[in-house]
């Protein structure tokens, strides 16, 4: 279970839900928002689609990325998504695929969502974010995504 210290105020390291499949057979996905950008609406949605396919997810709200990455470790996370409504994915992106690959989970599925321009998704895959999803993208595609990258766990 995730220190206290490391988690936003909306889950306290607890899972938004627990599906209704046995351990080890259902996608671990770390949800997090960075520092400072409020504007989760979009990100809930995402996750409560998310859990309705089956998959266990656990935000970690208004997280610094070191936190995020201290998150997968400890939730043995399959997806490690972040979103990014208010600038810097780039930077962002860069230090989370660095802090991941310094964690040993550079085999991990890594998303980025929120607003990004049409240009930074190459450069966002060059830094090893494996799917990016801008305005427009819709929640199903997300499902499906991780479900052909890292469908049923490891």
């Amino acid at each position: 279970m995730l220190r206290e210290s490391l988690v936003g105020e909306v889950t306290r390291g607890r899972p938004l839900h627990t599906p209704e499949v046995p351990a080890g057979e259902h996608v671990r996905v770390v949800f997090g928002k960075k520092r400072f950008d409020a504007h989760d609406v979009g990100a809930r949605y995402v996750m409560r689609k998310l859990v309705d396919a089956g998959m266990e997810v656990v935000f970690i709200r208004f997280a610094l990325i070191d936190e995020l990455v201290d998150a997968a470790v400890q939730e043995d996370a399959d997806v490690i998504a972040l979103s990014v409504l208010t600038g810097g994915h780039l930077v962002l992106a860069g230090e989370l695929t660095e802090r991941l690959r310094a964690a040993g989970l550079q085999d991990r599925l890594v998303l980025v969502g929120g607003v990004i321009a049409d240009d930074d998704q190459a450069r966002l895959h060059e830094l090893g974010v494996d799917g990016v999803f801008g305005p427009g993208s819709r929640p199903d595609d997300i499902v499906a995504f991780i479900d052909e990258h890292a469908g049923g766990g490891r």
